[in-house]
């Protein structure tokens, strides 16, 4: 009789449908995690197994220095990498920012043992490089969070304490697209160790530029150098690197005396050298002169980079109405660079005020801006050959002391006149950017001797000046008007002044 073999047919069949059971039961579970709950294994109640969150693993790295491997320890969960991390443009991004803190260790301001921050990253890639290279304290922040690489923040209001890291990248021209610079480089400053170090990649190369960032810096950190090195993609082809070390924390206004004279900056009168030329001969038609020399003005915003300034200011001294040269001029014409700019319309005329209010963004100083606090008289004076005075209906507003008599055949009152260089020192900075333009009908041989004495005019990086003369009369040929004492020679000798000692000034009719 031959042996039965049924029962090992039949013990095979059990154990090849229990196997086939367990993965029908492993796919199901499967299918659940990923396509309803959107997890990896990480539901306790569903797994058949619990796993660490982060398993650290060793991780070979390439290019160092030596050309050998080294190992970088990292977290499953630092691992895992969006579906963009494989496209060119992020692998590009990477490989840049891995070389250039290679560079940077190499140099002695970054080591794998520096806790590391960088700002406004909507990427991940410096911080995902940085971990790559083994320094794995780092940490991101922009708008939105990108986990796990960067965390919700923005680079004026850092979510993070003082004194917290021992390097602050800030790259792909953070600091320059912030409309909130000022606060950014305080808040850099504020989670900066002491002795720690700030790397920023920045698009402006220009003398005004660099000296701006490093002013903006001074009341902390002190620049170590900066080097110019390629980019790596169309939106930043050239990028200026800056290295500074924090050395402090103080005032930003403790360098500046208010009642010492000043030099205006030597970058600043740079500006000088490339604008265009004064008008030598006085023009007998000033009224269309104006019209041709305002296409010639070489603007400082059009010469240099003007992002690492705390505010932006203009300043209206003889403002008139809103849109006799605000809105008309300024807000149309001048090149910004996409800044905000905080307007000062200074007018004694009362006539003027109510348009005001309604105006935002516009701040109405109802005074005449004068070499001290005192009463003034107010004296509205119409000259016959004024077609300007005679467009809007209103003559020109002059100052004078109080004793003194009016007789222009206009209307007298009494004012209240400040001290404007004591007012401009209190309202702006020297890491400010501004600009001012002033028609004061005469006023301006009190007004800009008192901005050099007081150290004042240092802090104006601009300015549209209107010098008042005996000029010729429209209505009048051959005759010149009675409103004016000063000539044109001594209008000339007050630009050429202001030229001289390095300020930006260009001739407004």
């Amino acid at each position: 009789m031959e042996p039965t073999v049924g029962k090992p047919g039949f013990l095979r069949n059990i154990l090849i449908r229990l196997l086939l059971f367990g993965v029908f039961i492993v796919v199901i579970r499967f299918a659940y995690v990923i396509t309803i709950a959107g997890e990896t294994c990480k539901i306790g109640d569903f797994c058949f197994f619990s796993s660490p969150e982060k398993i650290n693993v060793a991780v070979a790295v390439t290019g160092s220095d030596s050309g050998t491997g080294a190992l970088s320890v990292r977290s499953s969960s630092e691992l895992s990498s969006p579906e963009h991390h494989t496209s060119k443009d992020w692998i590009n991004g990477v490989q840049f920012y891995s070389s250039v803190f290679q560079n940077l260790i190499a140099a002695g301001y970054l080591s794998p043992e520096t806790k590391a921050l960088c700002v406004d990253t909507p990427t991940g890639r410096d911080v995902f490089a940085l971990k790559e290279i083994g320094v794995v304290d780092s940490v991101g922040i922009s708008k939105k969070a990108m986990k796990p690489l960067v965390k919700s923040g923005v680079g004026h209001k850092i979510p993070f304490g003082n004194n917290s890291f021992d390097f602050v990248f800030s790259g792909d021209g953070g600091l320059e697209r912030s409309v909130k610079g000022f606060e950014f480089a305080k808040e850099i400053a504020r989670t900066l160790k002491p002795e720690g170090f700030a790397v920023f990649h920045v698009k402006a190369k220009d003398d005004y530029s660099y000296n701006s960032f490093v002013d903006l810096f001074k009341f902390c950190c002190k620049v170590i150098k900066f080097n110019d090195i390629q980019g790596f993609d169309e939106s930043m082809p050239e990028i200026r690197e800056i290295v500074v070390k924090k050395i402090g924390y103080g005032n930003i206004d403790s360098d500046m005396n208010l009642n010492k004279k000043c030099s205006v900056a030597g970058y600043k009168q740079e500006l000088v050298k490339n604008a265009e030329e004064l008008i030598e001969e006085e023009p007998l038609k000033p009224w269309i002169t104006l019209k041709k020399n305002v296409k010639n003005i070489k603007y400082a915003s059009s010469m240099v980079d003007i992002s690492f300034k705390s505010r932006y200011v203009y300043v209206d001294v003889g403002a008139r109405s809103y849109g006799s040269s605000i809105g008309s001029w300024f807000k149309k014409q001048y090149p910004k660079q996409n800044k905000t700019f905080d307007v000062y319309a200074i007018e004694a005329d009362k006539h003027f005020h109510q348009e005001y209010v309604m105006k935002k963004g516009v701040t109405l100083l109802p005074y005449a801006a004068w070499v001290r606090n005192e009463s003034l008289v107010f004296e509205i004076n119409n000259d016959p050959g004024d077609k300007k005075t005679e467009k809007v209906g209103r003559g020109m507003g002059r100052i004078q002391p109080l004793d003194s008599q009016g007789g222009g055949g206009g209307g007298v009152d009494t004012i209240q006149g400040f001290d404007f260089a004591e007012w401009l020192k209190h309202t702006v900075t020297m890491n400010d950017f501004v600009v001012m333009k002033m028609d004061v009908e005469g006023t301006e041989f009190d007004l800009i001797p008192r901005l050099f004495e007081t150290g004042a005019i240092c802090l104006v990086d601009e300015i549209f000046l209107e010098c008042h003369y005996n000029r010729w009369q429209r209505c009048c040929p051959g005759q010149r008007s009675p409103k004016y004492e000063k000539t044109y020679d001594q209008c000339l000798q007050l630009f050429n002044s202001l030229r001289q000692s390095g300020v930006l000034v260009h001739q407004w009719f």
